[in-house]
């Protein structure tokens, strides 16, 4: 029960993030720079990245704790509710056009419809996917030293220095 707070929590902590950046900034782009936002954000098709981003997260949080399986319509049902693009999408575009110029985006626009920039976008949830596995498979390698780093801690000691590769 515990992994499943840990998951919404770090879910949560995201849509935050993302919407206190964004209706903080919004009023800052130009209408032009947010308009071309929206083009990029349609083309970069972040509907089906972020939906498919849910799926996988969801995934890889069942495949290590298989109890949530039990309860995940409910997980599901949340993270669309909260973490889908039709709820994100209005905050994406105000962070997109107040992080790149209009000129940029349009740059980008130009990438995402050549061949390359579709191989990205279809590649996109893969490497998400894949990016994840490795950042989850070095925390699990690196759990005894966390462990040990804490445990020190509590007793009030000071961990011994561990070599980073």
């Amino acid at each position: 029960m515990k992994n499943i707070f840990v998951f919404v929590f770090a879910w949560l902590l995201f849509a935050t993030t993302v919407q206190a950046q964004s209706t903080a900034s919004a009023t800052t782009a130009t209408a032009g720079a947010r308009r071309v936002a929206e083009e990029l954000v349609q083309l970069m098709q972040f509907d089906k990245t972020m939906s498919a981003g849910i799926d996988r997260m969801l995934e890889m949080q069942i495949g290590q704790n298989a109890q949530l399986k039990n309860i995940e319509p409910e997980l599901r049902a949340f993270l669309t509710k909260y973490m889908s693009a039709a709820v994100l999408k209005d905050d994406i575009v105000a962070l997109y056009a107040r992080e790149f110029s209009e000129s940029e985006l349009k740059d980008l626009v130009k990438f995402y419809r050549s061949p390359t920039g579709q191989k990205f976008i279809n590649k996109q949830p893969l490497l998400m996917q894949q990016g994840m596995e490795i950042g989850q498979k070095r925390v699990q390698e690196h759990l005894p030293e966390l462990r040990e780093t804490i445990e020190a801690k509590m007793k009030g000691q000071e961990p011994a220095e561990k070599s980073v590769k």
